[in-house]
């Protein structure tokens, strides 16, 4: 006789473990104690089992006929419901360990130490803004190429086109990871990049016109904000590398005897150590600055802390100040500056500004140049520099550009 939900729930305890069946294997199980449970009797190959359906009243008997009847099925297909249970409860497991943002972050961890800092944050930002929420929890072997279009698609369509393409190739960096740790079989970002609309060229902008440049140095001078802030606007055209190079500059890394700066490879985006020939301008900026942050570890402290470095913007704001819109100079931008008008204009050869700019440049057998090559010519290509400057400040004569920069 079929059970009913009031018999189920007047089942009291007795003092000895009984049994209310319901038909086909289905029963109700109540303890000594009173607790109720759910039981599936079945055979397999021959031998009885058990299988546990759930605790009443958790599991009511609606459902644990449901219940009841999809064990029995696979039964009827000679798979055993506990062995199934406890495959698919791997599975998971296994799915969990091999998803997607597990797999990434482990990516990142192995890379971390070939960028800078700034740049292994951005990376993981971009995973846990635009990849995680949707694929993150999802096991790497299951993600399509389609469903990573989809992504992309929407991430250019608010306007993000070189976001977009720089996530694919950190996705396919991370297939190729999952593929030698034998997590996946195939690269499922292979083909995207054609399905993407191209990325737009832009570049940061910078003034490379001598008689703009000019006028900028001139504002330079006339700068009314904070101290240390109108120096690092003095010293960045003259030693033109990247901004969180210059903020992060520290006294240890000045050698005033010798007039150098040297940056550890931690801190280059290339991740190999450099060397910046300082002018005597800059020497003097730097002699400048010791009283005002000398004591500090950094020569470009933050005005709110001088236990860290000045912010990553304080250049921008000061151009901003100054009347320049970001259209029309960066703080980067000194680097194209230096770029052009040294090509340009002063006719330096461009292997010796290649390594001033700490580009990945390599000599005609394939060699990266190393931190002291060309260094003799270097240091006059510094000074050369640091003197047109001063000639531009002070309304010198301005030798225009050969031809129009790209």
């Amino acid at each position: 006789m079929n059970l009913t939900n009031t018999k189920v729930n007047n089942a009291k305890a007795t003092g000895k473990t009984y049994r209310l069946t319901d038909g086909r294997g289905l029963y109700l199980e109540v303890s000594p104690t009173g607790c109720k449970w759910w039981r599936y009797k079945y055979r397999i190959d021959g031998k009885e089992k058990r299988f546990a359906l759930g605790a009443f009243p958790d599991v009511n008997l609606k459902e644990a006929r449901e219940r009841h009847l999809e064990a029995r099925k696979l039964v009827e297909q000679d798979i055993d419901p506990v062995e199934n249970k406890r495959a698919s409860k791997a599975s998971r497991a296994e799915d969990v360990k091999n998803a997607f943002e597990v797999i990434a972050r482990e990516w990142h961890v192995k890379n971390i130490t070939r960028w800078t800092d700034q740049h292994g944050i951005a990376v993981m930002q971009r995973f846990e803004k635009d990849l995680f929420p949707y694929i993150g929890s999802k096991p790497i072997s299951k993600i399509s190429n389609h469903e990573l279009l989809k992504i992309l698609n929407k991430i250019q369509e608010r306007g993000a086109e070189e976001t977009a393409h720089r996530l694919l190739q950190y996705c396919s960096k991370v297939c190729r990871y999952a593929i030698v740790s034998e997590r996946l079989d195939r690269d499922f970002t292979v083909g995207l990049k054609e399905a993407l609309k191209p990325v737009s060229k832009r570049h940061l902008a910078a003034i490379t016109d001598p008689e703009e440049l000019a006028e900028l140095l001139k504002s330079t001078e006339d700068y009314e904000g904070h101290s240390i802030t109108k120096l690092a606007l003095k010293f960045a055209p003259l030693v033109f590398v990247r901004p969180g190079e210059m903020r992060k500059a520290e006294w240890s890394e000045i050698d005033f005897e010798n007039a150098d700066w040297n940056i550890p490879a931690e801190k280059m985006k290339m991740k190999e150590p450099h060397l910046v020939p300082l002018s005597k301008q800059a020497i003097e900026i730097l002699k400048e600055l010791q009283p005002l942050s000398g004591h500090c570890k950094y020569v470009f402290p933050s005005s709110v802390t001088r236990t860290r470095p000045m912010s990553n913007n304080t250049i921008n704001m000061a151009l901003r100040r100054l009347g320049y819109t970001k259209d029309q100079m960066t703080a980067h931008g000194f680097r194209a500056t230096a770029r052009t008008i040294l090509d340009e204009v002063l006719n330096e050869r461009i292997e010796y500004i290649e390594q001033q700019l700490a580009h990945a440049v390599k000599d005609a057998n394939g060699r990266a140049y190393n931190r002291t090559k060309h260094l003799q010519q270097r240091r006059v290509m510094m000074q050369k520099w640091a003197d047109y400057l001063d000639g531009l400040k002070v309304g010198g004569k301005v030798i225009p550009l050969k031809g129009r920069v790209a």
